[in-house]
């Protein structure tokens, strides 16, 4: 066997030549190729997109959640409580707890601040000693009311309702607006 007598594909020159049958076969080849190419792309793209766009959509819902009872906590004083998350994922773990910043103003009345600065979302800090809430990232301080008394961050801090419920006190655990 020669070198020569080895098959060579055909140039573009007697692809033409071929016949109308083959570039029907060629242009057939090409549709379906791209077809399939396009449902595999929206087989792959469409779950993505719902994926990012579905929580756009969603509504976080409102939880009443259980803090403590109200004999547990002494007016004036301003201390940490953990709460489960108004939306938590089954796989969340520790992840699906947050707290917040909760102070008995008289008998009946409580209020609650985020933890969470209003500049980048770091956490806060409770200081009894200067009456301040301190941000140690960036340098945010708020005042006992939750309002910015200096540094970056444009607003104060978000509160949370608060209810008293059958001697228990509740917060309603709902998103923060950080920004």
């Amino acid at each position: 066997m020669k070198p020569e007598d080895e098959a060579v594909p055909p140039s573009d020159h007697e692809a033409q030549e071929a016949g109308p049958a083959d570039a029907q076969r060629r242009k057939l080849l090409a549709r379906v190729s791209l077809g399939l190419g396009a449902c595999c792309g929206a087989a792959v793209g469409v779950p993505i997109v719902g994926f990012v766009a579905a929580p756009l959509f969603s509504e976080v819902p409102r939880v009443w959640r259980k803090v403590g009872a109200v004999k547990d906590f002494t007016v004036g004083d301003t201390v940490a409580v953990t709460f489960l998350d108004a939306s938590p994922l089954p796989w969340a773990g520790v992840t699906a707890k947050t707290s917040a910043w909760l102070r008995r103003v008289s008998e009946t009345e409580f209020v609650a601040f985020s933890v969470n600065c209003a500049h980048l979302g770091c956490p806060v800090r409770w200081l009894p000693k200067a009456n301040l809430f301190m941000c140690p990232c960036h340098g945010g301080v708020y005042d006992a009311d939750g309002e910015v008394a200096a540094g970056p961050p444009p607003h104060g801090l978000f509160r949370y309702a608060v209810r008293v419920r059958e001697g228990d006190v509740q917060i309603r655990s709902e998103p923060i607006p950080i920004f």
